[in-house]
């Protein structure tokens, strides 16, 4: 597994047909849209810094991907990528995005008052709740293509303008060469610290190169506001705390970005951003807001149900294992976030985690589907219905029983649970099924 991109411009001696990875097996969004054709098209271009597209597509050329998990297949070097190889990236982006198109506008929002609920989801089942983005600083080339210099230019930046937060913000920077294997694990394991340079994601697009050489993390002095420096991108800025106050971290988290934004800006070094990309992030995915909303939240049952994948992918959101990407579910516990980053406001993504209309506590699934109730299982049932023939709709909320498929759409939280008495089959109807049990 290469730790850095070693293409060179002898690959140009060679014609299309001999460079041509084979994408035969693949599955990313890199694989599904280059074609000889394409390639041909980009493989002489590079970017002003040096990018290459063959320095964009190794990490999805080296790691296929998996059957049933479509990952990206690509990283941009610089902000110049995405326009440079925009024949490869729009359409990931486009994919990756839900048909968002290259003349589609980004929206921003850190408003964090324009959240509404989200304070109430039940500690019972929510262990954590954390909201994280990433930041580039302008004029400086992403971790897969800088230098050492560059690298560590972003961290004596990035210490400045952190060190000079006050308030519920203020704290210290902790560089990696300096911390011994126990501490870095000990961070690691209490999930405030990336962890080592495994991924191979990470190792083949060539951003852990120099490990731990100008990597660091700083937090403030209650550890629930930590900034990452040159791990994936030059920032990732994180509010965490446990319990189920989502609401709590989302404003922590608007406040303390915008304030470490304003000091880069009057600094002369404003973040990576444009209208149609939202802010510049090294992965196609989280380009836009690069938010990620998400909950440590325990399901012992409906990660056990056959249409779980279905029921995160209809809702828009994603799972983790409880130490984040690659990792097993500990216990049953997942780690749930939004899917989406580009074309949708931040604060709508921190809502899509969260179900906050009228108080419903938690991330709510509804699906299609036939299932199994068993004795003792607690479940709210909520489906919406015609009223008449012209089309009108209302909401019906009823006890358990056998239930048929009527043109049933999406729920709405207004309704209580039932308790199951005895095992019955639940036939096809569009189940709200909150991911964790009512409170009593």
């Amino acid at each position: 597994m290469p730790f850095g991109n070693t293409h060179n411009k002898y690959k140009m001696n060679y014609k299309c047909d001999e460079e041509y990875p084979d994408l035969s097996k693949h599955n990313n969004h890199m694989a599904k849209v280059l074609t000889k054709e394409l390639y041909e098209q980009l493989r002489g271009k590079e970017t002003p810094s040096g990018f290459t597209l063959d320095d964009c597509i190794q990490t999805g050329v080296d790691n296929p991907g998996h059957p049933y998990i479509m990952t990206v297949g690509c990283v941009a070097g610089d902000e110049e990528s995405y326009t440079v190889f925009g024949g490869l990236f729009d359409p990931v982006i486009r994919d990756r995005h839900g048909g968002y198109k290259p003349t589609d506008k980004h929206k921003t929002d850190l408003n964090h008052e324009n959240l509404k609920g989200g304070d109430d989801l039940d500690p019972n089942y929510v262990l954590s709740s954390r909201v994280r983005t990433g930041r580039s600083i302008k004029g400086y080339t992403l971790p897969p293509h800088c230098s050492r210099g560059e690298r560590r230019a972003v961290e004596n930046l990035s210490i400045t303008a952190l060190n000079s937060l006050t308030g519920e913000f203020k704290g210290k920077y902790y560089p990696l060469k300096n911390m011994t294997d126990a501490e870095q694990q000990q961070l690691i394991d209490d999930h405030f610290l990336f962890d080592k340079p495994v991924s191979p994601l990470l190792l083949a697009s060539g951003m852990a190169r120099d490990w731990p050489d100008a990597r660091g993390i700083w937090h403030n002095d209650n550890k629930t506001f930590l900034v990452w420096v040159n791990e994936e991108d030059h920032l990732r800025v994180i509010s965490m705390q446990k319990g189920g106050n989502m609401k709590e971290v989302f404003r922590r988290f608007c406040v303390g970005l915008q304030k470490i934004e304003e000091i880069f800006k009057k600094a002369g070094h404003p973040f990576s951003w444009n209208e149609h990309l939202g802010y510049i992030l090294t992965c196609p995915s989280n380009l836009g807001t690069g938010l990620r909303g998400g909950v440590h939240v325990k399901l012992p049952h409906l990660s056990k149900h056959a249409k779980f994948e279905e029921i995160l992918t209809r809702l828009r959101l994603q799972k983790r294992g409880t130490g984040g990407v690659d990792t097993e579910a500990v216990g049953a516990v997942f780690d749930i976030s939004n899917a989406d980053r580009l074309g949708s406001s931040e604060v709508e993504q921190a809502v899509s985690v969260g179900d906050v209309e009228n108080g419903a506590h938690g991330l709510c699934v509804h699906t299609t589907c036939g299932g199994f109730l068993g004795v003792g299982e607690r479940v709210a049932v909520t489906w919406i219905a015609p009223s008449r023939p012209s089309g009108n709709w209302k909401w019906v909320a009823e006890p358990i029983g056998r239930l048929s498929f009527c043109n049933f759409q999406f729920p709405r939280s207004a309704c209580k649970s039932q308790q199951v008495t005895r095992p019955f089959e639940i036939p096809y109807f569009l189940l709200y099924n909150s991911l964790f049990p009512p409170k009593k």
